[in-house]
């Protein structure tokens, strides 16, 4: 795989990042615990653990019920974005230094894919609702999906 390939994939994975910012961590841990992410002997080693595993794995566990809530923020709000932003990073990185490219420039376009999908997807979703004329459930279910079936695709191409 090229370095373009490589560094696009960095970007797509914070675009996933910015959709459900725990999910994207969570499909690189487990791509890295199954080795189909190189990370050992890197600084980002320890997202191939059992531990990082476990814990992302949860955390968008309860992410995807959590947006189910109306009581949950917009992803766009501070806090939220904020996350979308560090752990896009964090993911772009993992798979910059998997395709032995620059892991700032891959946690550079991982944040910036954060923020990318975050309005984004806040976007395309509020207008699928209107235009659908769906309940806002029956969309969170397909971006939920969308969300973890590209994340899977994005970690798999390694």
């Amino acid at each position: 795989m090229n370095a373009s390939q490589v560094l696009l994939l960095a970007f797509l994975i914070g675009v996933i990042a910015g959709l459900r910012s725990l999910t994207a961590p969570a499909v690189v841990a487990w791509a890295a615990h199954r080795n189909w992410l190189t990370l050992h002997n890197t600084s980002l080693s320890f997202m191939g653990s059992a531990a990082a595993v476990a814990i992302f794995t949860l955390l968008a566990i309860g992410e995807l019920i959590a947006d189910q809530l109306p009581s949950t923020p917009v992803r766009t709000a501070p806090p939220g974005l904020i996350a979308r932003i560090v752990l896009g990073g964090l993911s772009g990185a993992s798979l910059a230094v998997a395709g032995m490219q620059s892991v700032a420039l891959g946690a550079v376009l991982g944040a910036v894919g954060g923020v990318i999908g975050a309005f984004g997807g806040y976007q395309v979703r509020t207008r699928l609702v209107k235009a659908l004329k769906v309940p806002d459930l029956v969309i969170a279910l397909l971006e939920d999906t969308v969300t973890i079936a590209g994340g899977l695709f994005i970690v798999s191409r390694f």
